[in-house]
């Protein structure tokens, strides 16, 4: 039987991850594995400055004191005694789209998966004020899930969903959407008078382009965006190539 390894970044008691599980069931035997306590934002952390703690919650739901990597992790080594078929990650509420991936602790528990030789899902939804609905979420999750159990993707591969709200149009495979970034620190006191300060979210814009993961999900359509693990930036190698010999150049 397949195995499928859950996590999220919300925590093993949010609602979204049960949802997800019994969505995946029929594709095979599923295991959660996720932190004790949010961990949003927490982007590809490690825990490696203090020990670990592994909890039974029941049969197929373990927690861990620690971040969605670390979850991984632990699972494959010392739950699974193996590596897994699939790990999914989510769902997370609110999207994780275009740069945004680099901190999201949902998106880093299949890109933990990938580096470990996993196949991985990450599924996020549009951001509620009100009650959140998971299940057209989980259906796509599982949709997904089960075309890459029959046809793998190429190694060191894993897809990041995002969802829209309501009921999605379809599916598109999409790219990265880009942000002009803006930083946004705001200063504060203390009782005692003392400087304290707090990350803000921007007023980021999204570059338009008409195949990005935002403009999908804008459109009503469940984004499909393929990711991996190599950061190198291939296009601009020539570039550095070119710089360097200048400089060698120069020093002879």
């Amino acid at each position: 039987m397949r195995r499928i390894l859950i996590t999220n970044d919300d925590g093993y008691r949010s609602e979204c991850v049960a949802i997800l599980a019994d969505a995946l069931r029929p594709l095979g035997a599923v295991m959660t594995v996720a932190p004790v306590l949010e961990a949003s934002t927490i982007g590809h952390a490690l825990t490696i400055r203090h020990p670990l703690r592994l909890e039974q919650i029941a049969d197929d739901v373990f927690a861990v004191d620690g971040t969605p990597s670390d979850c991984i992790n632990i699972g494959i080594t010392q739950i699974l005694k193996g590596l897994p078929d699939l790990v999914v990650s989510g769902i997370n509420k609110g999207w994780n789209l275009g740069d945004d991936v680099t901190y999201s602790g949902t998106v880093s528990g299949a890109f933990e998966g990938a580096l470990l030789g996993v196949p991985g899902i990450a599924v996020s939804l549009a951001a509620t004020r009100g009650t959140y609905d998971f299940e057209p979420s989980a259906r796509a999750a599982a949709a997904i899930a089960a075309a890459v159990l029959e046809r793998p993707l190429p190694a060191r591969t894993f897809l990041n969903i995002n969802v829209p709200k309501g009921q999605p149009r379809g599916f598109r495979v999409t790219v990265q959407a880009k942000r002009n970034h803006v930083t946004s620190v705001a200063e504060r006191r203390d009782p005692k008078g003392r400087s304290y300060y707090w990350i803000e979210e921007g007023q980021d814009d999204w570059e338009p382009h008409d195949r990005s993961d935002y403009q999908a999900v804008l459109d009503g359509y469940v984004s499909v965006t393929p990711l991996h693990p190599d950061l190198t930036a291939h296009h601009a190698l020539r570039a550095v190539e070119e710089l360097f010999l200048e400089k060698e150049a120069e020093i002879r």
